[in-house]
């Protein structure tokens, strides 16, 4: 199911100007959203997160369509997967923006899977770094090729996820979510600026989750051989929420074991819950 210009499209085409930027120079944003019957959890912090990478992208946009896109397409599917993106709009040959964008914002939805959620997954590196330098690493843009590739070398190797080090040869981020690993009682994930998009998940865990649970937290650059090192490693976007991770290369691990993980795991399935107005059950396969 498709959103555009305030309404819901049947099939999966709407009309696109060629010029527009978003296609010919990737020139813009995109945000991924889990809705449970018919209510986006976390939608405010969804929406604020594209808002302000339109904003950081140079091009304003306003609130309400915004909302009213993904709040149409959650209505689409009992657990629904939205994805809600945001061109520059078409402009002029060249790289310079336009100087009066006319952006583009449209939808689309498909059924979210249950038995993604919480589910594991095997982790390994890859070799194409995180570019921490660049501020489109801190940002859902649509230039999303190193993941594509890294995604398709993992599963090449037999693994799930890619794992990507920075520049600097620090954890950064997996290809489709942010890491976690926890070690002697406390959860440390990369700070942003080691390459990290800003994950609604990841900021749910730090802000509210892990404090509920007494649990230490830290931001802080991660090396390789911390990660080897951990007793759990996990990983989190908004439609696996959390996925514990039972492998990174050849380092096992019994991340779904782990006390620490299945803590925060009931806690964000209540809190999912919680912000969709349903009981846990609904987030069952």
């Amino acid at each position: 199911m498709l959103w555009s210009d305030g309404r819901l499209v049947e099939g999966g085409t709407l009309p696109f100007a060629m010029a527009d930027r978003g296609l010919l120079l990737g020139d813009g944003v995109f945000d991924t959203a889990l809705a449970v019957r018919g209510r986006v959890a976390f939608e405010a912090a969804h929406v604020d997160r594209l808002t302000a990478a339109a904003a950081a992208l140079g091009f304003l946009v306003d609130r309400a369509p915004i909302i009213e896109a993904m709040r149409a397409l959650a209505g689409t599917a009992p657990l629904a997967a939205i994805r809600t993106t945001l061109t520059r709009g078409p402009g002029p040959r060249g790289l310079a923006p336009p100087p009066e964008p006319a952006p583009l914002l449209f939808g689309s939805a498909a059924p979210a899977r249950a038995a993604l959620f919480f589910a594991p997954l095997r982790l390994v590196l890859t070799s194409i770094a995180r570019n921490d330098t660049s501020p489109a690493a801190r940002l859902k843009t649509l230039g999303y090729l190193d993941a594509v590739l890294a995604a398709r070398d993992a599963q090449a190797q037999g693994f799930d996820e890619a794992l990507f080090l920075n520049t600097k040869g620090r954890a950064a981020c997996a290809g489709t979510g942010n890491v976690f690993a926890v070690s002697g009682g406390t959860l440390v994930t990369p700070p942003l600026e080691d390459g990290v998009l800003p994950g609604i998940v990841r900021a749910e865990l730090l802000a509210r989750i892990a404090p509920g649970l007494g649990l230490a937290v830290e931001e802080r650059p991660l090396l390789p051989s911390e990660l080897e090192d951990a007793e759990a490693l996990f990983v989190t976007n908004s439609l696996r929420l959390l996925a514990p991770a039972t492998a990174l290369g050849a380092r096992a691990y019994d991340s779904a074991g782990h006390g620490t993980v299945r803590r925060l795991c009931a806690a964000l399935r209540e809190s999912v819950a919680a912000e969709c107005g349903v009981g846990v059950d609904a987030l069952d396969p």
